[in-house]
């Protein structure tokens, strides 16, 4: 019992101190963010600005297209979380509670398509969008991720396999439900939790991407939050103006750190079902 006890000390050490090794750097961005020109270098630094201005964030919006990165970067986390999440859920089910020929050679292949680097299809996949005439638009963003995510797949397909008895589902085959009666009153309200972590990572995933804007964006009034923020660095880095690069950079985190919040015990919960067997 005390040997326990002192690990569970030690475990909550290493935690605390991973939580403040991570939290230091945002905190300080925060700070710099509200500094002046002049302070951000003092001599010793201060945490807590003196005095506080939140002049940067007003003048980013102003210098800075951020208004219509947020919209690019937005239309694409819509289309590619709503269709993208609905129809990853109806495959994890196929390849949870139904069985087809095949199923697990395909699941299997699918798999394996997790360990091929995006640089290995970088090249093929621009020159396929170039010749369509989808560069510089949103669709080789928005595309790929309509049809779902062999990562989300293979998570919300171990989470129906633990959390969706075959009993159930053959209750409703008895009842008369079909496939998708059962997909949207059965299936859809028993993986809520997994949907709801896997959307907040996707969320994440999405908003942040730079990569792939990157390649495909030309037009600065098509770029997403990601690139232009980037395009800051080359613009403002000169000037060293820190503070207003700090600014909108916490201005992009301030959606993904409201949806971590919300979806946090969808992250538990869907994690702590899917351990459970039987």
């Amino acid at each position: 019992m005390k040997s326990e006890k002192i690990i569970n000390i030690w475990a909550f050490a290493i935690l605390l101190f991973g939580s403040v090794a991570m939290l230091v750097p945002f905190a300080w961005s925060i700070s710099t963010s509200l500094k002046d020109q002049k302070n951000i270098f003092q001599i010793p630094p201060k945490w807590i600005p003196d005095p506080a201005t939140f002049q940067h964030y007003i003048e980013v919006w102003k210098e800075v297209p951020l208004l219509s990165g947020f919209i690019n970067t937005l239309i694409v986390v819509v289309f590619v979380l709503v269709i993208g999440i609905f129809t990853s859920t109806m495959a994890a089910y196929a390849f949870a509670k139904i069985d087809f020929p095949f199923k697990e050679t395909i699941f299997l292949a699918l798999l394996g398509t997790m360990m091929i680097p995006f640089a290995v299809v970088m090249i093929p996949q621009f020159i396929m969008f170039s010749k369509l005439n989808w560069v510089d638009t949103l669709l080789p963003l928005i595309l790929p991720g309509l049809f779902g995510n062999i990562v989300t797949v293979f998570f919300l397909r171990q989470f129906l396999q633990s959390a969706l008895p075959d009993e159930l589902i053959d209750a409703a085959k008895i009842d008369g439900s079909g496939f998708i009666r059962t997909f949207f009153t059965i299936v859809l309200p028993v993986a809520k939790p997994a949907i709801a972590a896997q959307a907040a990572l996707g969320f994440m995933g999405i908003w942040n991407d730079f990569l792939g804007p990157l390649i495909y964006l030309h037009s600065p009034e098509k770029q997403t939050l990601q690139v232009v923020i980037a395009s800051m660095q080359a613009q403002y880095m000169g000037s060293s103006n820190y503070p207003l690069i700090l600014a909108a950079s916490i201005i992009s985190m301030i959606p993904c750190v409201i949806i971590f919040l919300v979806a946090q015990k969808h992250f538990v919960q869907s994690l702590a079902i899917s351990g459970i067997k039987g």
